[in-house]
């Protein structure tokens, strides 16, 4: 459980380091063919590594995907890969660094509104008492003292949107391989973004910025993203959201330092309320008795309580490994969150351990 944690934090560190630096190089790089740069970077980056891996380890323990997930990925591409970043750069070239970073805490909103709301997982009052007050600091945030409407604050909203919906659909793929998933959303959202750039008349940046703004991708983009897919099977959407939630006060206090703009008292506000909502999110125990029903998937695992099977003689024996095995039926007590292993139902009133 603390593993998952751990990999969501680092994951929203690379993230929410990534908005200011994106802010930085945007005078250089057209905000569409930036996006575009960035997926490609982490495309590129993790295909990198992939044959680096391929050729060193020679095995990898983890499920591929399958034809079946082609309509997933296609979804997940076309709404985190293609509609995120398109909103947030043009959204980021109206907004301040600080505001801007700090209204991608609306992502973990919306991923979790989603994941509780579609697709039915369970949150309980911490975390909609924690989600409300992120959503009130942003409001905060938002106001410019009338009552026009902030584009780039519903540009950056839009985009939070788009990667709830992204980030719900793709813990439908989180037991397949997080590298295999990260590159192809990568290569694919590049492609298309840049293709549409230069469609528009976008004219490349010089090597120097097209390179910064590839690596900023890969790091913030693409490895942030196997982070968050592993952190994904461990802790469930709803609450990975939540960590994630974490991004943008990195992004703000980077921009604070990098851009010299002023603490205002709605930012202090703003970043009050957020931290809040964060603390009840990272401070969230979830204890009861519950059943396993009995399952058949794949994904990568090592032989844990959950994971009691025996092996034919063309499996790779050396753990972790992965392989299609079935789980018998099983109930016991433990702290969990919903992850691939724990996406049952709550019964009304059910009680919850929150020390």
């Amino acid at each position: 459980m603390h593993i998952g944690i751990l990999l969501a934090l680092l994951s929203t560190a690379l993230f929410g380091a990534s908005t200011p630096l994106a802010k930085i190089l945007m005078g250089s790089v057209n905000p569409w063919l930036m996006a575009g740069l960035l997926y490609l970077g982490a495309g590129l980056g993790l295909a990198s590594v992939e044959a680096f891996r391929r050729m060193a380890i020679k095995t990898v323990a983890e499920a591929p995907l399958r034809k079946s997930d082609l309509p997933w990925l296609t979804a997940i591409v076309v709404s985190g890969g293609f509609f995120g970043p398109l909103c947030l750069m043009f959204g980021l070239a109206r907004t301040d660094a600080a505001s801007a970073s700090l209204l991608l805490n609306l992502e973990g909103l919306a991923t979790m509104g989603i994941a509780w709301l579609a697709f039915h997982e369970n949150v309980d009052k911490r975390l909609l008492v924690g989600a409300f007050a992120i959503l009130a600091g942003a409001a905060v945030l938002s106001w410019q003292g009338t009552a026009s409407i902030n584009w780039g604050t519903l540009l950056i909203a839009s985009a939070c949107l788009f990667w709830g919906v992204d980030n719900n659909l793709t813990r439908k793929l989180s037991t397949a391989d997080p590298a295999q998933i990260a590159m192809l959303k990568g290569l694919v959202a590049g492609t298309v973004n840049l293709t549409l750039a230069f469609g528009l008349g976008a004219t490349l940046p010089t090597i120097g910025a097209a390179l910064a703004v590839m690596t900023v991708g890969f790091l913030g983009y693409g490895v942030s993203l196997v982070l968050f897919v592993m952190a994904l099977r461990l802790l469930g959407t709803a609450r990975t959201g939540a960590y994630f939630s974490l991004a943008p006060f990195i992004g703000a206090t980077l921009s604070l330092a990098l851009f010299g703009e002023p603490a205002t008292l709605s930012l202090l506000v703003a970043s009050g309320l957020m931290a809040a909502g964060l603390w009840l999110h990272l401070t969230e125990r979830h204890e009861h008795g519950h059943v396993h029903d009995e399952i058949e998937h794949e994904h990568r695992h090592c032989h844990d309580e959950h994971h009691q099977h025996t092996h034919g003689p063309d499996v790779f024996a050396r753990e972790p490994h992965s392989h299609e095995h079935r789980h018998a039926a099983l109930t016991h007590r433990h702290p969990h969150f919903p992850d691939i292993h724990h996406r049952h139902r709550h019964k009304q009133g059910r009680a919850f351990d929150h020390s």
